[in-house]
C-alpha cells in the first residue's frame, strides 16, 4: 500500500486537533490558551487530572499539555491513568528543574516530550504541532513521523543512497550512472524503498520531514 504517508498542512491539522491544557495554575492556563488560541489552535483547559478524565473526550485526536506537579493526581500518574485507559493521546509534561530526573522517567514510559519552564513559546507550538500531527495521523490510519523514522532506519545503506537521490529527482538510468550499478538493481532498490516506506512518493516525503537522516 503506497498511500499511508500523506503531507498535512498546519491548518488541516489546527482545524481537525484539540489541545488539552492541564495545570493548577490558573494564571498558566489562561496565559496559555490565549498564546495558542491566538496562533490557530482549539483549546481546552483543566485545573487538574480528574476534571481532564471526567470531562474530556479522549477520542478526539489532539494533545495533552500536563503539570508534571499538581494537588492530587500529578502528571506522571495521570500518564499511568491514561495508559490504564488506553487513551492514546500524545502527552507533553511541563517541569521545573528540580523535576528533570521524574521528567525523564515520563519519557520512558511514553510521554511525547517534556519541557522546562518557563516554557519558550515557539519551542512549545513546536512541539504541539508535532504532537498534535502524530494524534491525527494516527486516528486516521496514516503512518506517523515516528513510524516513518523507523522505517528510514530499516533501510539499507544502499537503499538510503537510492532513496536520497531519488528525493533528489535523479532519474533510474542516472541513478544508476551516479552510484555504479545497473538499471535493473536500481529497479529492485526502488521496488523495496516504496514497500519499506509505504509510499512512492519519496521526494514529498523528505522535504517534509526534515529530521530524517539519509546520509
Amino acid at each position: 500500500m503506497y498511500s499511508r504517508y500523506l503531507k498535512m498542512n498546519i491548518k488541516d491539522i489546527q482545524a481537525k486537533t484539540l489541545v488539552r491544557i492541564i495545570d493548577d495554575d490558573e494564571d498558566l492556563r489562561e496565559s496559555a490558551e490565549m498564546m495558542l488560541s491566538y496562533a490557530g489552535w482549539n483549546v481546552s483547559t483543566y485545573p487538574d487530572a480528574v476534571s481532564f478524565l471526567t470531562q474530556d473526550s479522549p477520542s478526539f485526536p489532539g494533545c495533552t499539555v500536563v503539570d508534571i506537579r499538581m494537588p492530587g493526581m500529578s502528571g506522571p500518574e495521570l500518564q499511568a491513568e491514561m495508559l490504564r485507559r488506553a487513551i492514546s493521546l500524545p502527552i507533553i509534561i511541563l517541569t521545573g528543574h528540580a523535576n528533570v530526573d521524574l521528567a525523564v522517567m515520563t519519557l520512558k514510559a511514553g510521554a511525547f516530550d517534556f519541557l522546562q519552564k518557563p516554557v519558550d513559546e515557539i519551542v512549545l507550538l513546536e512541539t504541539i504541532s508535532k504532537a498534535c500531527e502524530d494524534s491525527l495521523r494516527r486516528s486516521l490510519g496514516l503512518m506517523t513521523d515516528q513510524e516513518l523514522k523507523k522505517r528510514f532506519n530499516a533501510l539499507s545503506a544502499r537503499e538510503k543512497d537510492v532513496a536520497k537521490l531519488i528525493a533528489d529527482g535523479l532519474t533510474t538510468k542516472a541513478i544508476a550512472e551516479r552510484l555504479g550499478i545497473s538499471d535493473w538493481t536500481v529497479y529492485e532498490h526502488r521496488s523495496e524503498i516504496y514497500k519499506k516506506l509505504g509510499t512512492k512518493n519519496v521526494k514529498d516525503l523528505l522535504a517534509s520531514n526534515k529530521e530524517i537522516e539519509l546520509c
